[in-house]
């Protein structure tokens, strides 16, 4: 008997190189900053300074992932997801959408009120000043220690959800390609 389902459509290739490009950078900056407390002193600068770049080159990405998703819409899910599948599909999809621009924003406040973010600058890759959010500069040293302090907390369990947040995709993702036989893999990946 033949297979009635219908071939899945693919995402656009720009879709499937942003979300190829920001999984590998979020993942690879998501060990840095798990592992940078483990170098070597000699190392840490240039591991904060390199998650910091690959953290403004994230939010880049997922903006432009996000401008070009307005006006393309994805391939239909495969006729054989049950509803409650999509529905969390959906959740995980925003959740990442969320968590993706989260992890930027946060690490740019809670560097931003570093103490001594007046006297080194944030550049990415060693190539230009990123600015700073100068509403948290001003503040008085007392109020951006707190704050400091704070978004490195919001930066680190929104670091622990998005790790929750990819390992449920990536579940989903393998259970509808090897589970349920869909050929899911093919919507987004490189051809």
């Amino acid at each position: 008997m033949a297979d009635e389902r219908p071939l899945t459509r693919r995402y656009t290739s720009f879709a499937i190189v942003a979300h190829w490009l920001i999984a590998v950078l979020m993942i690879g900056n998501l060990l840095l900053g798990l592992l940078v407390e483990k170098l070597p002193d000699e190392d840490i600068r240039f591991a904060i300074d390199t998650h910091k770049s690959i953290g403004v080159t994230v939010l880049g990405l997922v903006l432009l992932r996000i401008l070009w998703r307005l006006g393309h819409r994805p391939p239909p899910f495969s006729t054989g997801m049950a509803a409650w599948e999509r529905g969390l599909a959906h959740l995980a999809h925003f959740g990442l959408y969320l968590f993706m621009l989260w992890m930027p924003l946060t690490g740019w406040l809670h560097d931003s009120a570093w103490k001594a973010a007046p006297e080194i600058p944030l550049r990415l890759f060693g190539l230009f000043d990123v600015p700073r959010a100068g509403f948290v500069m001003a503040l008085p040293a007392d109020r951006k220690e707190m704050l400091h302090g704070l978004f490195g907390e919001m930066h680190e369990i929104g670091g622990y959800l998005l790790i929750a947040l990819l390992l449920l995709h990536i579940a989903g993702a393998l259970k509808h390609q090897f589970i349920d036989g869909e050929p899911e893999f093919r919507r987004m990946w490189p051809r």
